[in-house]
């Protein structure tokens, strides 16, 4: 008799969206459908994110607005993890570490708040991909990489999660080589996560950021070095390309209104 394969879903949604000028709300609930703005409307991108997410229990992340997130999903058996400090994505796994241990499944996948054209198609591709793999990254594979992280990969295997102010220091050639961009969503097998967090909580990075005008050390933490860890310990990761509109974040009003055409074009093409 064939086992039932349970899936969780993580939603990194506690970031403030400080790109988003003239906009004080909650960028994770701001509309795909634009009425008389785009900052007015309906289908509201968590929403959205939420209804292309594998069936399973399903947990939010956030900080910043946190009871309007908390009022406008209402009703549709979420658990709530607050972030208490804005510490980056490992960070924000950390405080969902209660969830993650305590809930009974058997595969996650984490995604971002900001992040709400990605298909169903993709999240199943990616769970997928779990039965060859520990952990599965969604790449794309732009034009211009811009200042994305890229992924440094050989015979089907993610080895390093490089970011741009590490990469742009290769030799010209290899950043040429370099093709597949990081979108920072993943799905993992859910006892290796758990195995690794207390690593990743003893290894925080110390990042110097301006607080109150003053540059000061701040600890933060960042999924990407869980896939190092795995990779240093001969655990497969593996990964998956979607592509470059599916997973764009929507970040500043350029890429909302972006965001709002495709999902007026593409309708139930989405999932």
């Amino acid at each position: 008799m064939e086992t039932t394969i349970k899936t969780a879903s993580l939603i990194l949604a506690a970031g403030r969206g400080s790109r988003m000028k003239d906009y004080d709300g909650t960028k994770t609930l701001l509309p795909l459908s634009p009425g008389l703005s785009p900052y007015d409307g309906k289908n509201p991108i968590l929403l959205e994110i939420l209804n292309n997410l594998p069936q399973g229990p399903k947990a939010v992340v956030i900080n910043h607005g946190k009871d309007d997130i908390i009022e406008a999903t209402r009703g549709l058996d979420l658990t709530y993890c607050e972030q208490p400090v804005l510490n980056g994505t490992g960070g924000a796994l950390l405080a969902a570490r209660k969830f993650l241990e305590l809930h009974q499944f058997d595969l996650l996948i984490i995604t971002m708040g900001d992040v709400p054209l990605v298909r169903r198609s993709t999240y199943a591709g990616m769970l997928e991909n779990l039965k060859i793999n520990r952990l599965a990254v969604l790449g794309f594979m732009p034009d211009d990489k811009k200042q994305y992280g890229v992924l440094e990969v050989e015979g089907g295997q993610v080895w390093k999660i490089t970011e741009w102010k590490y990469w742009r220091e290769y030799p010209v050639n290899m950043q040429e080589s370099l093709r597949i961009c990081n979108s920072g969503i993943y799905a993992v097998i859910r006892d290796d996560l758990i195995r690794y967090l207390p690593v990743l909580a003893s290894r925080p990075h110390i990042v110097q950021k301006q607080i109150n005008g003053v540059l000061t050390d701040v600890e933060e933490f960042f999924i990407t070095d869980i896939v190092e860890y795995m990779c240093n310990d001969g655990l497969s990761v593996g990964y998956v390309i979607g592509d470059e509109d599916e997973v764009m974040g929507v970040d500043d009003l350029p890429a909302l209104e972006r965001a709002q055409g495709l999902f007026m074009r593409r309708g139930n093409d989405l999932r």
